[in-house]
């Protein structure tokens, strides 16, 4: 059997904050999506934390934090 090359690679993880008026679920596919506009090759999205932002006593945004790692370009 011929054996699978394994994949050498640098992956860097970064914190993003997504928002959206109406989900957490938004929020972290804003973030998601956002970054891949000018980071290639994403690999993984953990969520990390989840807020709201509050005004006047009423929840106006959801907030998603979350991990995102990609790959270095070699």
């Amino acid at each position: 059997m011929a054996k699978k090359k394994v994949e050498l690679g640098v992956y860097r993880v970064t914190e993003i904050i997504g928002t959206s008026p109406d989900s957490w679920e938004g929020a972290a596919k804003n973030a998601v999506e956002t970054a891949a506009k000018s980071l290639r090759d994403l690999r993984v999205a953990e969520v990390c934390k989840l807020d709201m932002k509050i005004e006047g006593g009423k929840v106006v945004a959801y907030r998603a934090r979350v991990s995102l790692s990609f790959k270095y370009d070699a």
